[in-house]
């Protein structure tokens, strides 16, 4: 059985496939989408979202107890999880609901079932063969599983969430942003948080002083953070628990564990390989600059590339694809300039370099840094100490890298991603007026650097 022929096949619903099919369907293009999942992706469903909600959920136990520094007598309060899933699936439920309608306003036919790849120019959901001129894969990426024995007793990010019981011991097994985003979340609910990371210190990739700072501050609001731990077996244990043995033979006892050690592209299945496509090591579609892999009918954009996966790289990279083959402005991505937030507690918002990745790539740097306790807690009671640091390449001036650890970080990163974007200079940012009172401030009235060298 033949289905109609489209101009663009999308395989996936996710933040870049719902773009792409949006913004190719408004240009006058025939265009399909398969998903045999929730519509939005990962974002909407499992990811920044609802992890997002959650990270507002575990911020009110600490607020109640700033309270009393303003005057304020909170009575008891208690949390229920039951209520916060349930709200949850409310709003979600709702963001499905209008990803479909934005799919269907635009004109585009939306197939739910699984798709695969037959062909250069075909492909088949639920035994209907479609033609079309284009495919485009933007299947996003999983949670690669926990790869020790006894690993099946381990969760993913995906069922976090809905876990039936609170678990009031969790372990996270991960360094990364999402390992110490939950590591947080789940400590500000008030489950007894252990996390174990195999390296050094946790989010490797990020600037040194914001990791060290970051992860100071998570010990101090509760989180056990294990660095040098690998985990070698999880066991069952009494009730109905996990016991995860670590590599030095001691053990963490959980009733919950979370692998959050990567994610990796989601190709299986959908017989790219059958096709010619090229996938790399990783199982990653190889693109070209224009997201074309070697199969020119065949394009890949978000996750599934394993370029920078966050949602508004997706985004991007779907507009600058439908930009290139049905009209509009040229458009390229800047994956040098993202600004990233992490909703560890406090957050991370940075942009740009890091001071390591800055010493390598320019011959000569400023780093200037301030760390203080931010006015709110001057009253609250809380310990909690704000980071900001700007990393400068000398022989231009320009701001090359800019990080903060504080609360409402990422908030206050964006505005700042727009001046680096621009190309700024420290002494923009030094002729620039602060807004006061605010942590924000701090960024343009830095005037010393803490150390300069080549």
């Amino acid at each position: 059985m033949s289905g109609p022929a489209f101009d663009l096949f999308i395989i996936g619903a996710g933040s870049g496939g719902v773009r792409a099919a949006r913004m190719a369907a408004q240009r006058g293009a025939r265009v399909a989408v398969a998903e045999d999942a929730a519509l939005g992706g990962t974002c909407v469903n499992v990811g920044c979202i609802p992890k997002k909600l959650y990270s507002f959920a575990a911020h009110y136990a600490e607020s109640f107890e700033e309270a009393h520094g303003f005057g304020w007598s909170v009575g008891a309060s208690s949390f229920d999880w039951e209520t916060l899933k349930a709200n949850r699936r409310v709003e979600i439920g709702r963001l499905n609901a209008v990803y479909g309608q934005l799919l269907t306003t635009a004109g585009a036919a939306l197939m739910r079932g699984r798709a695969r790849v037959v062909a250069a120019n075909e492909v088949e959901v639920d035994g209907v063969r479609h033609r079309a001129e284009r495919i485009v894969v933007a299947t996003g990426g999983w949670p690669m599983p926990a790869d020790v024995p006894g690993g099946e007793r381990a969760i993913s990010s995906n069922e976090i969430f809905d876990l039936a019981r609170f678990p009031a011991r969790l372990a996270v097994v991960g360094g990364g942003y999402i390992a110490s985003e939950f590591a947080s979340i789940f400590n500000g609910l008030g489950a007894r948080v252990t996390q174990l990371y195999r390296g050094e210190q946790i989010l490797r990739g990020f600037d040194r002083d914001i990791r060290r700072h970051v992860a100071a501050e998570m010990i101090k609001k509760g989180v056990d953070i294990r660095v040098g731990a690998k985990v070698r077996a999880l066991e069952a244990d009494a009730d109905g628990a996990t016991r995860i043995v670590l590599g030095d033979g001691s053990t963490v006892v959980a009733d919950a564990v979370l692998y959050a050690t990567g994610r990796a592209p989601n190709t299986g299945g959908l017989g790219l390989e059958a096709v010619g496509v090229k996938l790399d090591v990783n199982s990653a579609v190889l693109v070209d600059d224009r997201y074309c892999t070697n199969v020119p009918s065949i394009y890949a954009v978000g996750d599934v590339i394993d370029r920078v996966q966050l949602t508004p790289v997706a985004l991007a990279e779907a507009m600058a694809l439908v930009d290139d083959l049905f009209g509009g402005a040229e458009r390229h991505v800047d994956y040098l300039h993202i600004p990233t937030a992490v909703f560890t507690h406090p957050n991370i918002g940075t942009i740009g370099l890091s001071e390591e990745d800055a010493r390598g790539r320019f011959e000569r740097i400023r780093v200037y840094r301030s760390e203080f306790k931010p006015l709110r807690h001057t009253l609250s009671g809380s310990s909690e100490r704000t980071m900001m640091k700007l990393v400068v390449d000398d022989a231009n001036d320009r701001v090359v890298g800019l990080h903060m650890v504080g609360a409402d970080a990422g908030e206050t990163i964006q505005g700042f991603a727009v001046a680096l974007k621009a190309g700024a200079t420290k002494a923009i940012f030094d002729a620039t007026l602060g807004i006061h009172p605010t942590a924000a401030e701090e960024f343009v009235t830095m005037r010393e650097p803490v150390m300069a060298s080549s």
